[in-house]
């Protein structure tokens, strides 16, 4: 008898189009397509970027420890002997050299075994190098910490201070051009950037690692600021004045397209467009949250009394820290923010996790990078959530992770390399509702500061 097939092959060809939604194919042999990933929400990304400390320094934090967090109470000598990481106060009262050579020495071949022969001054207590800092003074960071998101394997770029570090959160290198081979490594002579004397300078270094002589302190490349220039997402560097605005923690101030130095009435100042988002006043982000006028990327650079850095803090940094984190959860922004929290160099202190060494001959930095551990915290409502992450990161992974975020191309330097802080998200998750940081000091007290900011100090 005979029986129609056009139905028959209409029911099969919807059935199939159906299982193409899911499927490679309509003969049976194709696999399932992995399910997409769900979308990044984030809408704002905040860098706020602290001064000189180590994981082993200044996250000696039992709750961490316990949950499997890469920190020592102990270090080894160049005599082979155990030091104690002893207790001592954010705010103290001396400084540890930490150029390049003192990497090389701390580094001593990948046996971090000397930090004893860096320099210290002025006056310095037995072993300074392997003190650790009091858990009382950092209480703000440790909560932190322990509700979101903490690296145990966040590598400064640079092996170096902070000059260098400054320019790697922006552009990810130090080099004085697009196609130099060579970088900045040290801290400058006679003020840092643009504005600087015509005297100054700074020590350059090549891919091997090698100092070999020093050039103004100037540079020209494209950075992360002249792609989201480009894609018309809005962002502003919160940074301090100074003297000349001349600092080793001002990243845009040594771009020459960035500033573009004039003399007006009889000073050298920065004339570029560009330098009206650069803001000279710090705590302008707490009425900015307030105002509603939060960019969508943004750059957080402490005072000198803020800013965790040996000898210079008054041991308020975590309360500052704490006061921009409070007024971005207790703000419309927490839902779509992403806070990351992280130190610009090691400060001289000593760290027991050797860094990674890339020396390929073809990457990007090729034996010159990385540096040492320095902290990570991720605050968001999309961290994840009491999760220590043991991931390799670098200052390349903050440009990777916003140039993903807001749709940019890759500046080819250390975002071209990093990883994107992938781990340290969970875009799915129900979203963490804010608990405001507990902190001796508020955001109020630093908005009526009537103290001067502190300039950093020559490290």
């Amino acid at each position: 008898m005979f029986r129609p097939v056009v139905p028959v092959l209409i029911v099969v060809l919807i059935l199939c189009g159906a299982l193409l939604l899911g499927m490679n194919g309509c003969g049976g042999g194709g696999a399932a397509n992995k399910a997409a990933p769900p979308l990044n929400p984030i809408e704002h990304v905040v860098i706020i970027f602290q001064e000189n400390r180590t994981p082993d320094n200044l996250f000696q934090d039992p709750n961490l420890i316990k949950n499997g967090a890469d920190i020592v109470q102990s270090g080894v000598n160049s005599l082979g002997h155990t030091i104690p990481l002893t207790p001592g106060p954010l705010a103290n009262t001396y400084d540890l050299d930490h150029s390049h050579p003192s990497f090389v020495s701390m580094y001593d071949n990948g046996k971090m075994d000397g930090a004893d022969k860096i320099r210290c001054q002025p006056s310095c207590p037995s072993n300074a190098q392997f003190m650790s800092v009091n858990p009382q003074d950092v209480q703000p960071y440790f909560t932190m910490a322990e509700q979101y998101t903490f690296g145990d394997r966040m590598f400064q770029t640079n092996e170096g201070p902070s000059f260098p570090a400054h320019q790697f959160i922006i552009a990810g290198t130090s080099a004085p051009t697009a196609t130099s081979t060579s970088f900045a490594a040290e801290n400058t002579s006679g003020g840092a950037g643009c504005l600087s004397l015509p005297t100054s300078t700074v020590e350059m270094i090549n891919s091997s690692g090698v100092e070999f002589g020093r050039q103004f302190p100037c540079f020209e490349h494209p950075t992360l600021i002249d792609a989201l220039n480009a894609k018309n997402i809005s962002w502003r560097y919160y940074t301090i004045q100074t003297a000349v605005n001349a600092s080793l923690w001002n990243g845009p101030d040594a771009i020459q397209h960035l500033c573009q130095p004039q003399m007006q009435n009889g000073t050298l100042v920065c004339a570029a467009a560009d330098w009206a988002n650069v803001t000279t006043n710090n705590t302008q982000i707490l009425n900015d949250i307030a105002n509603n006028q939060l960019p969508q990327v943004s750059w957080v650079i402490p005072t000198g009394q803020t800013s965790d850095h040996a000898l210079v803090n008054d041991g308020s940094g975590p309360s500052w820290v704490a006061s921009v984190v409070n007024a971005i959860g207790n703000s419309s922004y927490w839902s779509n923010t992403a806070i990351i929290i992280t130190w610009d160099d090691w400060g001289g202190w000593y760290d027991h996790v050797p860094p990674k060494v890339i020396n390929d001959g073809t990457s990007w930095g090729s034996g010159y990078v990385y540096g040492f551990r320095v902290p990570l915290i991720v605050v968001s409502p999309y961290a994840r959530p009491g999760f220590i992450s043991h991931n390799t990161h670098d200052f390349g992974s903050i440009l990777k992770f916003i140039e993903e975020t807001f749709g940019l191309s890759s500046l080819g330097y250390a975002d071209a390399a990093a990883d994107d802080f992938s781990d340290c998200f969970d875009f799915s998750q129900m979203p963490i509702q804010f608990q405001t940081i507990a902190a001796p000091m508020s955001a109020d007290h630093f908005l009526k500061e009537a103290r001067s900011p502190l300039p950093p100090d020559n490290d």
